[in-house]
């Protein structure tokens, strides 16, 4: 899958690229999302944030608009992103709820999610859709 990665910190790019093992197409941008930085999302099928990236409705509107149709957020927390409205635009969610919150876990997490999108498998618990999407009933299987 093509992916840009936002608000990545130094120490995050070596803990991505080991767990990636060049299986996805990344793009590791220091930035936080904003307006400003949309453009490193144009042609990507995934946007991956932290928890410091706020994706309202307004920032929201305009990654489905350039074609973004996936986010993983490297936390456990949702409180940064308006889930609801991203349903409603068909945007699906993915977090990293696991117990090894480390750099390497969250990172093994968010490239796990990327490859289960990529085998058209539901994310389990990882999975933090509103909305009803095919997978959702190997969810119990997968999860």
């Amino acid at each position: 899958m093509r992916v840009v990665a936002y608000n990545i910190r130094e120490f995050e790019k070596e803990q991505l690229a080991l767990a990636n093992a060049k299986v996805h197409d990344l793009t590791l941008i220091s930035n936080g999302l904003k307006e400003e930085t949309l453009h490193y999302a144009v042609g990507k099928e995934v946007v991956m944030v932290s928890e410091r990236d706020v994706l309202d409705r307004k920032l929201l509107d305009k990654l489905w608009n350039i074609g973004v149709k996936k986010i993983i957020t490297r936390s456990i927390s949702l409180n940064h992103i308006d889930i609801l409205y991203a349903g409603e635009l068909g945007i699906h969610i993915a977090n990293t709820p696991f117990e090894d919150q480390s750099a390497l876990g969250r990172a093994h997490q968010a490239i796990r999610n990327l490859n289960q999108w990529g085998d058209d498998k539901c994310l389990g618990l990882a999975c933090q859709c509103t909305i009803n999407c095919l997978n959702q009933n190997k969810r119990v299987k997968n999860g």
